[in-house]
């Protein structure tokens, strides 16, 4: 059974930073070679909630690398998943915010 999917201000945020930067930078169609790639792996994390590695044991937080630059973070909580943060890689590690 396929879980829900709830996202954080945080990560809608953050989700709608990296668009505009790769439509800037990188055009359309990257962007939604981009949009696609993040939503195809959303419908495999529904389906398998515990794909990603455990970042936070005792927060219960789990990241998962989506494309070489961008990691996602979430959490499993009860029969949902929250998105709590997507992060660019080639940031400083000490601003990775769960």
């Amino acid at each position: 059974m396929a879980l829900e999917l709830y996202w954080s201000k945080r990560a809608d945020k953050k989700f709608d930073r990296i668009l505009e930067y790769l439509l800037l930078e990188w055009g359309e169609s990257v962007t939604k070679s981009f949009v696609k790639e993040v939503y195809d792996f959303l419908d495999i994390l529904s389906e398998f909630p515990e794909i990603g590695t455990i970042e936070n044991k005792e927060k219960g937080i789990r990241g998962f690398t989506i494309i070489e630059q961008i990691n996602v973070f979430y959490k499993i909580d009860g029969n949902k998943i929250i998105l709590l943060n997507f992060f660019d890689n080639r940031q400083n590690p000490k601003k990775k915010r769960f």
